[in-house]
């Protein structure tokens, strides 16, 4: 099977069809309706694109923003909203095209990552079978499947940090001017993701440090790719420093924990503040140590193997990020990269413990969005392990009957964990899971837009998220129309809220008591005293949210 595909030729870009033909399939299928509803950061993304696409303003009015979308106040890298103007200008504003861009070049990723492997293992025997293989993989994964399937601008940066990878080592063994592509790449992640804007640098640097003699031999390419990238990233330069930027970051990292200063000072105090114990008990180490914790909670076997990631938005929680199968063979690949060397092998394990660090930084580990930065390691290193130990097999005494039982047993076991997470995604993920993606809204609103007249006011309650932008992407609200009615509030930490636009109201202050308002609210918030016009239900059937008017 292995001198099928291991020298290229057309069985190797047939299989590398099939495989891209696989990968666009998991994740175009259904693309609409699974997940079952859009997340608020989704429906901005879709939004911000249509109103990018009337008039080239975002929702609040801001001209081509190129440094940060304001959003909710959680000011977004752009380039995920860019890229979904043609989409949705296409296709309508609607969840498969706000889902497009990332499906898109979610498959596009598992075409990259095959030229990426064959560029890391340039030249070496097995190059292309490493390569169809990590492709393959990566199109099965149940991590990168979910990660694709969702507007998650994560996805795209993960793109653009493997064609900057490939990109570069293209550069340095093909053509040098490529560089400047790789820059471009590189920088554009960092235009597309927070973590990305870590992670990007860190890994030029580690290829700067790998090829500093290639690079010195082409300086005068190096140096331009270097003014390239610079002169792009230069107009976000301001805005990474601005408090804006402080304010996201010290939301989620564990350095603005001050509960862990308060339990240092404690443990002096408990020591009669001896010098001793202020050394031991300093909160840098104790910070140290929390970054490590957090740092191995993303290699945790549970997280990896079987549960996956506590957010359903990112696991089905019924499988690992990867399947169980992989196990053996991850750990096989470990071991044969550092026993055997090939290539550039050392860019892969490095690239993997590099792209963990920014997500180590944060107060909620694991978290496989964060470091989806570090794909397609883990399948470069799944796919060396298995055919590695499936060459070995030559090397052993059983017979060729035996020979053929183990091969069988492994295509068996991942044929069952795929199939199985398929089933589970494909049909009870959808139902046990909508709750988590603010099913109910779109319905809800559809109702409220198709009788409004009927009505002073409407009220959506705030208890599933962001009710305002979801009215404006369900409604396909003119953004200049919002802008002129829209009533909004901007607290001390930047944070955005809409009260108000049109008939619409999200602040219960500003609906209390009255009559002619329809109120949509979680079953928890009707009052004794309403008049029930529609209830709306999640898929398992339970009561998402419902619309009451007062007697």
């Amino acid at each position: 099977m292995m001198k099928f595909f291991k020298q290229g030729g057309r069985n190797s870009l047939l299989l590398l069809f099939l495989v891209i033909f696989t990968a666009g399939l998991l994740r175009f299928y259904q693309l609409e309706s699974n997940p079952p509803s859009l997340t608020w950061d989704e429906v901005a993304w879709g939004y911000n694109a249509y109103s990018l696409g009337i008039d080239g303003r975002d929702e609040f009015g801001r001209f081509l923003p190129f440094n940060y979308l304001e959003s909710f106040g959680d000011y977004k890298p752009p380039v995920y909203a860019y890229l979904d103007i043609l989409p949705v200008k296409l296709l309508g504003l609607n969840e498969f095209s706000t889902r497009f861009p990332s499906a898109l070049l979610g498959t596009l990723t598992v075409l990259v990552s095959y030229f990426l492997v064959k560029r890391i293992f340039y030249k070496f025997h097995w190059a292309n079978a490493y390569a169809l293989l990590t492709a393959l993989t990566l199109a099965i994964s149940p991590w990168h499947i979910m990660l694709s399937r969702a507007a998650f601008e994560a996805n795209v940066a993960t793109f653009f940090l493997i064609v900057g990878v490939y990109l570069f080592l293209a550069g340095v063994q093909k053509n040098s001017w490529i560089l400047s592509l790789s820059a471009i790449s590189f920088v554009a992640s960092m235009y597309t993701f927070n973590t990305a804007r870590i992670v990007a640098p860190l890994l030029v640097v580690l290829l700067a440090t790998g090829y500093w003699r290639r690079l010195f031999a082409f300086r005068k390419q190096a140096f331009f790719a270097g003014v390239v990238g610079l002169v792009i990233l230069l107009p976000a330069v301001k805005f990474l420093f601005s408090d804006q930027a402080r304010l996201r970051f010290k939301e989620v990292n564990i350095f603005s924990d001050i509960s862990v200063i308060k339990q240092t000072n404690q443990e002096i105090k408990n020591d009669n503040n001896t010098l001793f114990a202020k050394i031991v008990h300093n909160r840098r180490l104790a910070y140290g140590g929390e970054f490590l914790i957090h740092y191995f909670d993303n290699l945790s076997s549970e997280f990896l193997f079987i549960k996956g990631d506590n957010n359903p938005k990112f696991s089905t929680r019924s499988v690992g990020e990867m399947y169980l199968y992989e196990l053996p063979f991850l750990i096989a690949g470990i071991l044969f990269l550092f026993k055997k060397r090939e290539g550039n092998w050392w860019i892969i394990p490095l690239w993997l413990l590099l792209g963990i660090i920014p997500a180590a930084t944060a107060r909620e580990t694991p978290h496989a969005l964060r470091i989806e930065a570090t794909l397609p390691t883990f399948q470069i290193i799944v796919a060396y392990g298995l055919i590695n130990s499936i060459a070995g097999l030559k090397g052993l005494i059983f017979s060729i009957p035996v020979k053929k039982l183990l091969l069988s047993l492994i295509v068996i076991a991942g044929l069952f964990n795929v199939v199985y997470f398929l089933e589970d995604y494909f049909i009870h993920y959808p139902k046990e899971f909508a709750g988590e993606w603010q099913y109910g809204y779109k319905d809800a609103i559809m109702y409220a837009a198709a009788n409004e007249k009927q009505y002073n006011k409407i009220y959506l309650t705030k208890e599933l998220g962001r009710p305002y932008i979801y009215t404006l992407f369900y409604k396909r609200y003119d953004p200049k129309l919002f802008r002129k009615q829209a009533e909004i509030t901007r607290n001390e930490f930047g944070f955005v809220k809409v009260k108000s636009f049109g008939k619409y109201y999200f602040d219960p202050d500003l609906v209390k008591d009255e009559k002619h308002v329809l109120y949509i609210v979680t079953p928890a918030d009707v009052r004794k005293d309403s008049k029930i016009q529609k209830t709306f239900y999640l898929p398992n059937g339970h009561v998402a949210v419902i619309a009451y008017m007062l007697d």
